[in-house]
Formats: structure tokens, C-alpha cells, sequence
């Protein structure tokens, strides 16, 4: 009786020391990278590495910010992450909902194209999208660059908009035509708002696709448009990488996510368990 007693208690010891073997995992990178961050310069680049700054120090704050080019980076990634993310919901939206609410044959197809759409590695493209962009004069300009990003996050947003779409029952669509709305007004007032929080994951999604995207960056951008991962890539010199200043730029680059993050938080997780209770 007692051995039965324990087994809950044991699942549980289990379950919560399994729970944090993944996290340490998970954690371990982010929280080294942002202990580098406030090492000396020594001290980021001592074999073997130190773990805990032997003194804190803001030094690489000081000199990734200083760094000619990181000012406008951090502003060009922000500006192109908004387009993309932006012209991926306002794409998107239409899309799956057309989708989901005709139900054709030609929608499941398309669904299917996007998926293989998405399963494409992006360095595949790099070269005609060069030529393209040549070829309309968006080559190193934000909006150029957010069209390509748009290529990523496209797919993976008709398909998690598709997902939410069909947990809205199709009955509140005909209940507000039968009110005197059109397909597009219904979908505005009735649907859109129902479907908030997977909107706000979805939006996340795609401002992270265009936010830590490099190829693109790399092979569209020169001088005006450049992103922050590649100003970070450009902490070098003839002596090797400058790790001090790399790790404190890219500690203050992930300081908007987080914030994006915690300010959708609530919207996030009632998007993610829509349509998850039924009845």
C-alpha cells in the first residue's frame, strides 16, 4: 500500500528532475552567452574558459555599441522584421481562411504546396532572388530584404493561421451574414477577433523568421540595409573574433524578443490551446 502511495510522489520527483535536465540544456547556451557579455576581453577568449566573470565588466557593451554601422543594424532589423512580419499576416490571413472556409480540393493543394514551400532551404533561392531584386532595384533596401524574409515565414503562416481558423466554427460565420455582414465583414468582426491569440502567435513567429534570418541579409544587403547578425558576423579582426563584443550585441538583439514575448504572452497562450476543448 505504501509502494503505491510513493509511485505518484516518485513520478512526480522524476517528472520535475527531468523537466530541468531540459531546461539546463536548453538554458546553458543563453545564459553563457550572457556571461561572456560581461567578461573582460581576457577572460572571453582564456582556454580554458571561465564560466563566471572574474569581474563584471560593461567594456563590450561599450565597444559593440561604438562599432561603426551597429546603430543603423539594430534599426534596419527592427524596420525589416516589422514589414515582413506585417506583409506575412496580411497575406496569410486571407489565404487560410479561403482555405478553411471553402474547403476545395485547390485549397488542400495549396496547403500542401506552401508545406513543400517551406520545406525548401533557403540558400536554394539565394541566387534568383539576387537577380530579382537586381532586376526591381531593391537589392540592400529594408523592403527588398523583407520580401525575401516573406519567403520563410509565408508558408509557416497560412499554415498556423489554416490551423486556427478551423477551431472557429463555420456557424459564426453564416450567424453573422445572416446578421447583414459579408464574408469579408464576418471575417473582420467575428472571426479575426476570435482568433486573436493565434494572430499574435503567428505574428511572433514571423518576426522571428525575418529577426534572426542571415542569408538573405548576407546576399541582399551591402552598407544601407544591413541587419544586426550581420554586424554581429563582422566583429573580427586579423587577430580572430572579437567574442567580448559579439556576445554583448547579441545579448542586447534577443532583449526585444523577450519583451515581444512577455508583452503577447497572454494572447500566445490562448492561441495555442484553441480549438484544444470542444463542446
Amino acid at each position: 500500500m505504501n509502494a503505491l502511495q510513493l509511485r505518484p510522489g516518485i513520478a512526480r520527483v522524476l517528472l520535475w528532475g527531468l523537466l530541468a535536465v531540459v531546461l539546463l540544456l536548453y538554458g546553458f547556451p543563453f545564459v553563457y552567452l550572457i556571461l561572456t557579455s560581461f567578461k573582460p576581453p581576457l577572460d572571453a577568449i582564456s582556454v580554458p574558459p571561465v564560466f563566471w566573470p572574474r569581474a563584471w565588466s560593461l567594456v563590450n557593451y561599450r565597444s559593440a555599441l561604438a562599432a561603426p554601422g551597429v546603430a543603423a543594424a539594430l534599426i534596419n532589423s527592427l524596420v525589416t522584421a516589422v514589414i515582413s512580419s506585417a506583409l506575412a499576416l496580411v497575406l496569410a490571413v486571407p489565404a487560410a481562411y479561403g482555405v478553411t472556409r471553402y474547403g476545395t480540393g485547390a485549397g488542400r493543394v495549396f496547403l500542401l504546396v506552401a508545406l513543400v514551400t517551406r520545406m525548401m532551404p533557403p540558400v536554394a533561392i539565394g541566387v534568383p532572388l539576387i537577380s530579382f531584386m537586381q532586376a526591381l532595384h531593391l537589392t540592400d533596401t529594408s523592403f527588398g530584404l523583407a520580401l525575401a524574409q516573406m519567403t520563410i515565414s509565408l508558408p509557416l503562416a497560412v499554415w498556423l493561421m489554416a490551423g486556427f481558423f478551423e477551431a472557429v466554427p463555420a456557424e459564426l460565420d453564416e450567424a453573422a451574414q445572416v446578421d447583414g455582414c459579408s464574408r469579408l465583414e464576418a471575417l473582420r468582426r467575428v472571426v479575426l477577433p476570435v482568433t486573436a491569440g493565434g494572430i499574435a502567435v503567428t505574428a511572433l513567429f514571423a518576426f522571428l523568421a525575418s529577426w534572426n534570418e542571415f542569408l538573405f541579409a548576407l546576399l541582399l544587403t551591402a552598407i544601407r540595409a544591413g541587419t544586426t547578425p550581420i554586424a554581429i558576423a563582422n566583429f573580427q579582426t586579423q587577430f580572430g573574433l572579437q567574442w567580448g563584443s559579439m556576445t554583448a550585441l547579441a545579448t542586447l538583439y534577443s532583449v526585444p524578443v523577450i519583451l515581444l514575448a512577455i508583452v503577447l504572452q497572454r494572447h500566445i497562450v490562448s492561441g495555442l490551446t484553441l480549438g484544444s476543448v470542444k463542446g
